[in-house]
């Protein structure tokens, strides 16, 4: 019977991951190469839990989208033409996986509502404060062919159980009243809510040392061994370390694929840059002109989100330029622009910019599971989704592992990794 755990990385998936399998009796280690939790992907993302934008990217709207915009350096998805084999064969299977566009966005928006009740659960259990505010999604649309694709977005959310309720103009002004702009409608998904990914991600981890969880930070893992047990092979504090393990769970983000071909598996992630721009609302007048409710402009392809009275995060943008961490003034600056339009009364004097590599396979689906060798499991690939999904799929991996070990797990609600289309394939 498996008792000790690798957990390999400590951002988003990873701590809770750690939390899920630590209440099970589990002996947990978690690894990262950053010296805290929550440094990389979950460290200023859109802040937004948003089961309203489970639709993947897999729409050939999308496909036609990157080509119009390739040459365009402020466009909101950017494919750089250099080539690369793993940047070409990524596409083909992004493209292919077209086919199970409906499916797969279906099957996202039921994780994103399971996965609620787990994350505010473990926050409320553990007293974890994370700028939670609880005032809705509201989508806007510009254009009449905007709004139309919304409503076929929106039967297909309804089909995987979410409440997103159409809005006419006057209602947008009415629910976010600080929002400036012409729209031609817009939708509002009240049991959506925003929060500080950085700040969970960081109390949790606490949390978990608290209860025994052991974090070894500046640790670089130089391989994973799967032969007999799992060896973690790492170096930290200017020596290198072997430890051998019952069990790893591999939640690395973008170097999940990397550990994966070392442990027998294809997990095909590829790193996808986002942006963001944390505004310091540092007078009243700005407080008051930012909004509370947060905002997903379908055209910009910007959201927002209030983290508590003094910032406002602003986050948009991908960017397929491999493992570049660089961040372009040329992206953050729509992101400023598209602020002072939308609230032309919060000042944009104290910004702060970031920018971070969104672990996302082909299908768009996260990678939750088994791997093909004995104590190898996965929670990756979540892309632009990871801090929405994570309380579900850390209960899903913990009940693999548990599974797998013939031990009781813990129900994880109305979802199991076999009722979700594409979850737990290695592709």
């Amino acid at each position: 019977m498996a008792s000790s755990i690798a957990v390999i990385g400590a951002g988003i998936t990873g701590v809770t991951t750690a939390y899920k399998l630590n209440a099970l009796g589990y002996d947990v280690t978690v690894f990262d190469r950053a010296s805290h939790a929550g440094m990389e992907t979950s460290f200023a993302n859109g802040g937004q839990l948003s089961a309203s934008n489970a639709e993947v990217w897999n729409h050939p709207s999308t496909f036609l989208k990157g080509i119009k915009w390739m040459l365009r350096k402020d466009a909101p998805l950017l494919v750089h033409p250099t080539p690369s084999w793993h940047k070409l064969a990524w596409m083909a299977e992004f493209a292919a996986a077209a086919r199970n566009y409906r499916e797969n966005t279906v099957a996202t928006a039921r994780l994103a509502i399971a996965a609620r009740e787990h994350l505010v659960a473990m926050a409320a259990a553990e007293g974890v404060d994370f700028d939670l505010v609880k005032r809705g999604i509201l989508h806007v649309y510009e254009s009449r062919s905007e709004f139309e694709h919304g409503e076929k977005v929106n039967a297909l959310l309804r089909e995987g159980g979410l409440d997103r309720r159409a809005v006419t103009p006057e209602e947008i002004h009415v629910i976010e009243p600080a929002i400036q702009g012409r729209f031609h409608g817009g939708f509002f998904t009240e049991s959506d809510f925003t929060g500080d990914i950085h700040k969970y991600s960081r109390g949790l981890g606490d949390a978990c040392a608290r209860r025994g969880v052991v974090f070894r930070y500046d640790a670089e893992i130089r391989r994973l061994d799967a032969a007999k047990g799992v060896n973690v092979e790492w170096r930290g504090g200017g020596e290198s370390h072997m430890q051998r393990f019952d069990a790893v769970v591999v939640c690395a983000g973008t170097q999940s694929r990397r550990f994966a071909a070392q442990l027998g598996d294809r997990v095909n992630v590829y790193p996808v840059k986002g942006y963001s721009v944390t505004v310091n609302l540092d007078d009243e007048a700005s407080r008051a002109a930012a909004p509370w409710v947060s905002i997903l402009d379908d055209k910009a392809k910007i959201v927002t989100s209030r983290l508590g009275d003094d910032r406002l995060r602003i986050a948009g943008t991908a960017e397929f330029a491999g493992e570049n961490r660089d961040i372009r003034m040329a992206r953050i600056r729509p992101l400023v622009d598209w602020c002072r339009h939308r609230f032309p009364g919060t000042s944009t004097a104290s910004v702060v910019p970031w920018a971070g590599l969104r672990p996302m396979m082909p299908n768009m689906m996260p990678r939750v599971g088994a791997g093909k060798r004995s104590g190898v499991f996965y929670n990756t690939g979540h892309g632009h989704l990871g801090w929405t999904l994570c309380g579900i799929t850390a209960e899903m991996v913990a009940n693999a592992v548990a599974a797998a070990d013939r031990r009781t797990a813990v129900p994880a609600g109305r979802i199991q990794p076999e009722a979700v289309p594409g979850l737990v394939r290695s592709a």
